[in-house]
């Protein structure tokens, strides 16, 4: 008798059968979603067993077992967002120290591509999301499409139930508020590179151009001035400010026009141009008023601090590595994102210049990243929940908005989406807008759990 044939061919017949000792252990991917035709299949038609004591393991590493501490800051007291940096210098320092460790509970963070199908056979049992965010206390009420590009651009115009979204497809349009429904489409002529509403004003930044309509009139002004695209705008001291992205002659080496203002001249009726404040080295991205200052950050990695009355540059910060992407004033606190994968929380001296009081390090995100600038930090908004608790919004572009409870920086939940979010804006009852390729989707803060 051959033994070691007989071991061979006992072998072959467990390799037809799919009980093979030596099989693969990977979990078969289309026996999850219950379609594999393949027989015998080289994985497994089984879920893997876990040692003992795994899945207690698992829970303490994700922070089950330290309870989530909340913002008790006094300086996050529910003041207005864009009141900037304090320079009497009554800051605290206990920025991203209260429960910075603290981790959301969670499963794969991935959504389920056959949930996003409509046909999933797992259930509650699947290892992966079905659903667009991670976390409690929030939860999305809609998802609106008809954009066929990239949303740059979500406001919500105070008293008003409408809301308007803006697209790297060229077109503006107007929603009905309560019902959802698109209400008009106006194509632009050119990408949507940002959008604000201050008052009656609707602004829209497009290339060589911004263009302003008064929601109440119906009247519609187009501001000429801009070099290449408007990729940022803001309101202040009576002024329009426009980030550009300018011309930078190689003979010169410096930006033109990177910022422009313009005032509104009621005798006229029509939009004059003010002041154009030139500074920065390569275009600007992001601007943000407060505390009688205006921010500006810049893809040559600067902030740039200016008097709202002389319009002079009064300091320049160059802490961040990458294009500062987006800026935002708290109460006493500048806040800054970039794409070196960095939130930088800033604050003013007794002096009155700014310096950096904390920084929050994304390093979830990739390293080669950051080195070439391919992932990073996008924009940031503030809010607070139903408990007057303040939550920085943070979108990333690895698809994913997290959001973090201030100021410990403590991860409280994130919103996922099928490509770039954006646009996130914030509205009135509790609820907040998120926007990427495939349209925008609407939150809502829960309420407040009763206890007794």
């Amino acid at each position: 008798m051959d033994l070691d044939g007989g071991t061979g061919n006992n072998k072959r017949v467990f390799n037809r059968l799919g009980t093979d000792s030596s099989k693969n252990q990977k979990v078969c991917f289309h026996w999850r979603a219950g379609k594999c035709t393949r027989f015998p299949c080289s994985f497994l038609h089984s879920e893997p067993s876990h040692p003992s004591g795994s899945a207690a393991a698992s829970s303490t590493a994700n922070g089950s077992g330290a309870p989530k501490r909340f913002a008790d800051d006094p300086g996050f007291s529910g003041s207005a967002q864009r009141r900037g940096p304090n320079l009497k210098n009554n800051h605290n320092n206990s920025w991203g120290r209260m429960g910075a460790n603290n981790k959301v509970v969670r499963k794969t963070e991935k959504v389920c591509n056959y949930w996003v199908q409509g046909n999933c056979t797992f259930g509650d049992k699947c290892r992966f999301l079905h659903s667009w965010s991670l976390g409690e206390g929030f939860s999305m009420l809609n998802h609106l499409d008809g954009h066929q590009k990239l949303l740059s651009g979500i406001v919500l115009p105070a008293g008003m139930d409408k809301l308007f979204t803006g697209s790297k497809d060229e077109t503006l349009r107007a929603w009905d508020a309560n019902s959802g429904q698109c209400t008009g489409v106006i194509n632009l002529g050119g990408e949507v590179g940002c959008m604000i509403s201050e008052g009656l004003w609707l602004f829209v930044g497009i290339p060589n151009a911004v263009k302003a309509w008064n929601t109440q009139t119906n009247q519609e002004f187009s501001l000429s001035g801009p070099a290449g695209q408007v990729y940022a705008m803001i309101v202040g001291n009576g002024l329009l400010f426009a980030g550009t992205q300018g011309q930078s002659p190689s003979i010169i080496g410096f930006l033109q026009e990177g910022i422009l203002a313009w005032k509104f001249n009621a005798v006229t009726n029509s939009f004059e141009p003010a002041a154009s404040l030139k500074g920065h080295t390569l275009p600007v991205v992001s601007l943000m008023v407060g505390a009688n200052r205006l921010y500006s950050g810049s893809m040559d990695h600067s902030i740039k601090v200016w008097s709202l009355e002389t319009l002079q540059c009064l300091q320049t910060l160059t802490e961040h590595t990458n294009v500062v992407m987006s800026l935002l004033c708290w109460d006493q606190f500048l806040l800054s994102c970039s794409l070196d994968q960095t939130i930088k929380v800033w604050v003013a001296t007794e002096n009155g210049n700014l310096e950096v009081t904390y920084t929050h390090n994304e390093e979830h995100l990739p390293s080669w990243g950051k080195v070439f600038g391919r992932t990073g930090l996008l924009n940031l908004r503030g809010m607070h929940d139903l408990e007057s608790k303040p939550v920085l919004l943070c979108a990333c572009n690895d698809n994913y908005v997290r959001l973090y409870d201030l100021p410990s920086f403590s991860e409280r939940g994130k919103i996922f989406a099928k490509q770039e979010i954006r646009a996130i804006e914030v509205g009135p009852s509790g609820l907040f807008f998120t926007g990427d390729g495939t349209g925008f989707k609407v939150w809502k803060w829960a309420e407040p759990v009763a206890t007794i």
